[in-house]
């Protein structure tokens, strides 16, 4: 058998490992079926996204670790970890992952919340009187 392919992905505050080996197809999150895991069908495709953009959705098993954040941010963070595995794999792949916009990690997380404020930047009700 193949060495398995590992990548890292992460998303606002989750981290996701993801470990890649030759199959048919099945992704495994946390020890549950991804679809289960997963239950909105556009996390699904969150996750499917990579492989299907090189067309290899029955060729790797894939098991990923998630922790941290919400499901949305683990679903991003597992997508970016498949592209980087792949990647790993074949770096063949990379323009057409690149193209995918699959391999960017997004750099967007929460704003600190300010002293003297509620949240970021949402004050406290202010009274006149």
């Amino acid at each position: 058998m193949e060495k398995q392919q590992n990548g890292v992905g992460r998303r606002k505050e989750a981290v996701t490992r993801v470990f890649l080996s030759k199959g048919d197809g099945k992704i495994i999150v946390n020890d549950k079926d991804y679809k289960v895991y997963f239950p909105l069908v556009y996390l699904q495709n969150q996750v499917e996204l990579p492989l299907k953009s090189v067309d290899a959705t029955t060729k790797f098993d894939i098991k990923i670790n998630a922790t941290g954040g919400g499901i949305k941010g683990q679903a991003e963070a597992a997508k970016l970890g498949i592209a980087r595995a792949l990647v790993e794999l074949n770096p063949e792949l990379r323009p057409t992952l690149k193209a995918a916009g699959v391999l960017k990690r997004d750099p967007r997380s929460v704003e600190r919340k300010k002293f003297g404020h509620k949240k970021a930047r949402r004050s406290f009700q202010f009274s006149k009187r």
